[in-house]
């Protein structure tokens, strides 16, 4: 397969090996994506990525083929701005109704392709703020504070250490860190910007995790050590994915309103959570 080639980057490492980031490897702020280029599923180097190559990273998270086309596909749309008369043309909007009503997630520069004329994107256009990175990440920083795709050792020990039992991270421990990382980024960010679309895709985000590394409602702490940390996908640790079902929109996104519900009732430490298209 041609994919195949293009990510088995060295004569010492399959498609499916583990290694670190290397020095001038690009990354982006997306666990789940840096995983993939790590294990070589994404070509290592995180550059002139394809979106059949993550559609194939969506299959191995165990996540069902219209879910891995939501996320990947209007990515791969190329950038406008949002004055853009695209957006409010009626014409663009018959002609091609997919584009139109994703074209704020575009993130391929006009033109942008590779040597055999595909559509492809950089890991590091990832980090496109406010289009899928968002304020408030659990991570990594914000992009106002400067770098918004590498993972923040403190952050992390904060992540690990948000577990209640030691054992597992649940849904009630990602809620209450996202609740203090948001009052701390309102301190130390005073251009954060996380309402509306940022806080729904934050809850997906979570939600993700809840659904493909763990049962739903928690996820074992050295899973998402292995994940977060050392950008690896946790199967040493025993994690296997789906095998009678793949993850579905519906079931992902009735977690994730679960969780929006948890963030966003009024009282101290709520969070600005209001209706977005998702």
């Amino acid at each position: 397969m041609a994919s195949t080639s293009r990510t088995q980057q060295s004569s010492s490492l399959s498609r499916g090996d583990y290694t670190p980031v290397k020095p001038g490897d690009l990354r982006s702020p997306c666990p789940a994506i840096n995983a993939l280029a790590n294990h070589g599923y994404l070509p290592r180097d995180g550059r002139n990525v394809r979106a059949s190559e993550i559609l194939d990273g969506m299959n191995q998270y165990g996540l069902g083929s219209f879910l891995g086309a939501m996320f990947t596909h209007p990515i791969f749309l190329e950038q406008h701005q949002k004055d853009s008369q695209f957006t409010s043309s009626w014409w663009s909007l018959i002609a091609n109704p997919f584009a139109s009503a994703f074209a704020p997630f575009g993130m391929r520069e006009k033109g942008q392709r590779d040597s055999d004329g595909l559509g492809c994107l950089n890991l590091d256009q990832l980090a496109l703020h406010n289009v899928v990175e968002h304020d408030v990440s659990m991570t990594r920083l914000d992009a106002a504070q400067g770098d918004n795709i590498t993972p923040q050792p403190d952050l992390i020990a904060d992540l690990l250490a948000s577990s209640s039992n030691g054992k597992t991270i649940t849904i009630d421990d990602f809620v209450g860190l996202r609740k203090r990382r948001y009052e701390k980024q309102k301190q130390d960010n005073p251009q954060l910007d996380f309402q509306g679309l940022q806080v729904q895709i934050a809850c997906t985000e979570v939600a993700l995790v809840l659904k493909v590394l763990g049962n739903g409602k928690e996820v074992p702490v050295d899973y998402v050590k292995a994940f977060f940390q050392e950008g690896r996908i946790p199967r040493n640790e025993g994690w296997l994915k789906r095998q009678w079902w793949t993850l579905g929109l519906i079931e992902l996104n009735v977690l994730a309103s679960q969780i929006k519900g948890l963030l966003g009732p009024p009282g101290e430490g709520a969070l600005p959570v209001v209706n977005a298209v998702h």
